[in-house]
């Protein structure tokens, strides 16, 4: 695998990968991993919204619905031009879910000297990301997060990837971006995929 990283590293340059999925598929557990694998950042919009939301006194994500595109743009684009991610490549976790957005993220981050080369989509269904969200309860692993605690939040949240994010996804797909990755399987499994699916986009 230490070869294949290595691949990955030399295409990407400080280029972006961008990771999507449903709520519970595990984009910020693979992308934190792929950038630590890569000497990247990992930047997850979901985090940066949340901090963003507490600093700010705003709510616009506990009830499960996307936040206001003009809003996004404000809080979550001026990271690509932090001075200190400069020199790296970037891990995005679900940078610009809203279609239509997903254009403006790609001139931002292209302009940053972050070029987007790759989104991917880790695939699980509905369902199983339901179950995910019942085992998550009773564990109680997933911190004090609201949009975490309430079923029909988190199917509201469902409800927007279906309408709002897929057809994000299906224009990355007709750019040639889009990595397809089996997102129902262990976590290593899933990042062994990952990484070999990257690894042949880097060869190709």
């Amino acid at each position: 695998m230490e070869e294949k990283v290595i691949a990955i590293k030399d295409w990407l340059g400080t280029g972006s990968i961008n990771i999507f999925g449903l709520p519970m598929s595990g984009k910020d557990t693979q992308g934190i991993r792929l950038a630590e694998a890569l000497g990247a950042k990992f930047l997850s919009s979901g985090m940066i919204i949340r901090a963003m939301e507490q600093e700010t006194s705003k709510n616009y994500s506990n009830n499960g619905a996307l936040i206001p595109t003009n809003v996004f743009y404000e809080w979550v684009l001026p990271y690509f031009e932090r001075r200190d991610l400069f020199d790296y490549p970037l891990v995005l976790s679900s940078i610009g879910r809203w279609h239509g957005e997903e254009d403006q993220v790609m001139s931002v981050a292209a302009g940053a000297g972050h070029e987007i080369k790759a989104a991917v989509i880790l695939n699980i269904s509905e369902s199983d990301v339901e179950k995910r969200f019942e085992e998550a309860k009773i564990l109680n692993d997933r911190g004090d997060r609201a949009d975490d605690g309430n079923l029909e939040v988190f199917r509201t949240r469902l409800k927007e990837f279906r309408e709002k994010t897929l057809p994000v996804l299906q224009h990355y797909n007709e750019l040639g971006l889009l990595v397809e990755v089996n997102g129902d399987q262990t976590r290593e499994a899933v990042f062994e995929e990952l990484i070999e699916k990257l690894y042949r986009r880097a060869r190709s």
